[in-house]
């Protein structure tokens, strides 16, 4: 069984963007290479990316060109081509097809079928996207966080989940600073449902 793996660039007040739109490219990120490099080796281990459609939008009009891109520095050319080559699952209820090794699913049974995603999968299963995310842990079906948290404080934007009808524990799994401060957190999702071993 796989696990569901939400991973975001946080602000320290929890918003993963400050202008609607910019979807995790604002100015307030702090990305140098040895992070890039971090993001580049954890995408690579990912048995399937999945990812709501402003996500995969975002991703599917730059990394794609980006693998490409001689201007462009080796780490970000790689992450392109880890993008681009990893089987995707597209979640939306407007799109009906995608590229890059994308499949899409959508309707009133988006949640079931990712489930037996989740069940028919070995290994890890990241997740893009904010409501995605909180559509998952609703259902009881996501199992980390793997958080980037930059030295900024946004005060408003979007934030990492909507609300939520209860709380939630997380134990911590990992952690680890960068340059530029950034910190990374990986928790667990203590009332996930069962899956495979971390």
């Amino acid at each position: 069984m796989g696990r569901f793996v939400y991973w975001m660039n946080v602000s320290l007040d929890l918003r993963i963007e400050q202008v609607p739109g910019d979807n995790g490219a604002g100015e307030w990120l702090r990305i140098g290479e040895e992070l890039h490099r971090e993001f580049n080796a954890r995408a690579r281990e990912l048995a399937v990316m999945v990812q709501g459609r402003v996500m995969y939008e975002t991703m599917e009009e730059y990394w794609p060109r980006a693998r490409g891109d001689a201007s462009l520095p080796e780490v970000l050319r790689e992450y392109g081509e880890i993008w681009t080559s990893t089987p995707k699952v597209l979640v939306s209820r407007t799109r009906l097809d995608a590229d890059h090794n994308t499949r899409v699913i959508g309707g009133d049974d988006a949640i079931e079928q990712l489930a037996a995603l989740r069940a028919g999968t070995d290994g890890t299963i990241g997740v893009g996207g904010a409501t995605l995310a909180t559509q998952l842990l609703r259902a009881g079906l996501l199992d980390e966080l793997l958080l980037f948290t930059h030295p900024s404080f946004l005060g408003f934007g979007r934030p990492l989940f909507d609300d939520h009808d209860r709380p939630i524990d997380l134990d911590l799994l990992e952690q680890r600073s960068f340059e530029q401060g950034v910190t990374m957190h990986r928790y667990a999702v203590r009332d996930a449902k069962a899956a495979g071993p971390c």
